[in-house]
């Protein structure tokens, strides 16, 4: 087999191949046995009909197709090891010419591209560490009082914001019942926004017992075509009243909610656990910001290909988390209004620069060849398996002892953090001084 290679621009690659006339005769006999059955000629049964027959009576046209698949379905991927061929598009095949001495033809692909690295040891990251403070303590302190409240009945007020309301209510427009506007015994917390405007605010006042109309008006993008924009009225009438009684914080509270006798010390864990949570997000955060440096010092012209396969799996990302939540990814976009393409395209941006880090990761850790050990494989297989919540065993039953996909996640992991280890934390410019150099440049 012959094979030669033309480079053209945006990392295309043109293979030129071409087969002697026994290897075209040998594809065009194993086409004609794939799909003799196929052939009716008068006088023969199906299956049966001779080679030559075929030939003359359809025309030899008619086995090129999978003829040259044969053929090209062994030469190309010889081509591909042969000229050490980083394939990351579909392979083009273009017949050039078919004669009484073979065939020619030609492949076309994309690669991945070749760039040279830019300053990677060193860079400046601005950044700022998360610091825990007292307000941030304070905080989980009252959403766990919140989460630990009750709800005791009023009889002797009028409802108010931040009371929840049992209610039965019945809506209508035009003075008809209109579908899904009627609810009974519905808890209702007013304050929380979740009928539509106005609704919640117009039952605050009222006391037990009350019956009542309220007047409305349907957002405009209400998702339901008959009442957008609509006015409407509700006939409502409450039931129950309920207000919120939020823990007393002391240290009784700290012995209800969790394994500590004193609020200080439950204050001292939730700042503890706080703090932990912020490093690890300090350490990602200054990870990413890195690689984002070390990216924008080198310039990569990235093939199409490579930006829309990495488009197709974050939106097959979206779908499949989407999908975990109960919700279809098409429903979703046509909810929202939004196409399939339109959505794709709002990906690209991400993708170029998720396929531009992995091409810089990828070249560094080459430069680098950080080590992988035992104690790192077996790490990654924990790690994966506290992640998924199922034993080390079944991971290892799925992905194997010696994965070489989990080398490379580890040796890239190792990549990133010998660069962020090598970086120098600066600090972030103001936002006025950020878009003054912006407007410079």
């Amino acid at each position: 087999m012959a094979s030669t290679i033309e480079k053209k621009e945006h990392s295309q690659v043109v293979i030129s191949l071409e087969s002697t006339k026994e290897e075209w005769d040998k594809a065009l006999k194993a086409s004609y046995n794939k799909n003799k059955n196929r052939f009716q000629v008068p006088g023969f049964r199906k299956g049966k009909v001779p080679y030559q027959l075929v030939c003359q009576y359809y025309g030899e046209g008619v086995l090129y197709e999978d003829a040259m698949n044969e053929i090209a379905n062994t030469q190309y991927p010889e081509a591909v090891k042969e000229h050490d061929l980083k394939v990351v598009s579909r392979p083009e095949m273009d017949v050039t010419d078919i004669n009484e001495n073979g065939i020619k033809y030609t492949i076309s692909v994309y690669v991945k591209p070749e760039f040279e690295l830019g300053q990677y040891e060193g860079v400046e990251v601005p950044f700022k560490d998360q610091v825990v403070t007292d307000e941030d303590v304070d905080a989980e302190i009252e959403r766990m009082r919140k989460r630990n409240a009750s709800l005791e009945e009023v009889e002797d007020r009028a409802a108010q914001e931040g009371d929840t309301v049992t209610i039965d209510y019945e809506g209508f427009k035009d003075g008809v019942a209109f579908e899904g506007g009627k609810g009974e015994n519905y808890n209702l917390k007013l304050g929380s926004h979740s009928f539509i405007p106005g609704f919640e605010e117009q039952v605050a006042g009222h006391n037990v017992g009350e019956e009542f109309t309220i007047e409305v008006k349907f957002p405009e993008d209400y998702h339901s075509e008959d009442l957008k924009g609509a006015d409407a009225a509700f006939n409502v009438k409450i039931h129950a009243i309920k207000t919120e009684i939020i823990p007393e914080l002391d240290d009784e509270f700290a012995k209800d909610v969790s394994e500590f006798d004193t609020l200080d010390e439950l204050k001292a864990d939730i700042r503890a656990k706080q703090q932990e949570r912020a490093d690890k997000d300090n350490k990602a955060g200054f990870e990413n910001e890195t690689v984002r440096a070390v990216c924008d010092n080198c310039e990569i012209d990235i093939p199409e290909p490579m930006v829309q396969n990495e488009v197709e799996q974050m939106a097959d990302d979206q779908a499949a988390r989407m999908s975990n939540q109960g919700i279809g990814l098409d429903m979703y976009l046509q909810y929202v209004g939004q196409s399939m393409d339109d959505f794709k395209k709002s990906l690209e941006p991400m993708a170029r620069v998720r396929v531009k880090s992995s091409l810089v990761i990828e070249k560094i850790t080459e430069k680098l060849d950080p080590e992988v050990t035992e104690e790192d494989y077996n790490e990654e297989l924990t790690s994966i398996a506290n992640t998924y919540k199922i034993e080390v065993d079944e991971v290892k039953k799925s992905i194997g002892e010696d994965s070489a996909f989990i080398k490379d996640s580890i040796r890239a992991r190792k990549t990133v953090e010998y660069l962020a280890s090598k970086a120098v934390k600066v600090e972030p410019k103001e936002p006025e001084a950020a878009e003054e150099a912006k407007t410079e440049e």
